[in-house]
């Protein structure tokens, strides 16, 4: 049975999906963009910033999900220039602790709204 998640505290989703999906013991969550909620506002330029704004938002659709990045299973990363992945994967070092989640990244040549990065995550509930 799947369940619909869904907080204010992230931004809403900019087509026909959920910010995330409870199905059973698992939390799925969609491709997450460095976009601020509270602003809506697309953080540029900065790929060490629009990491922490992916990792805010997704911190917050767990919260919502009842579960937090403790209990993220796995991660796929999305970059548009894997030059800058040693910054992306310095900033993502900071907010998992060991065992780490498993992990995909690879990049691509385009990703919704011309951002540089998109995440998304599957946690366990437990």
């Amino acid at each position: 049975m799947k369940q619909e998640v869904f907080t204010e505290d992230a931004p809403k989703p900019i087509g026909p999906y959920s910010q995330a999906i409870r199905s059973g013991s698992l939390v799925f969550l969609s491709g997450i963009i460095p976009l601020d909620p509270a602003t809506g506002e697309i953080v540029r330029g900065d790929i060490r910033r629009a990491t922490e704004q992916v990792f805010k938002n997704a911190s917050s659709i767990l919260k919502a999900a009842g579960v937090s990045l403790e209990d993220v299973v796995k991660v796929t990363v999305f970059m548009k220039d894997l030059t800058f992945f040693n910054e992306m994967n310095d900033v993502y070092s900071k907010w998992f602790k060991k065992p780490y989640p498993a992990r995909t990244t690879v990049q691509v040549a385009a990703l919704p709204r011309d951002v540089d990065l998109e995440m998304d995550f599957i946690a366990e509930t437990g």
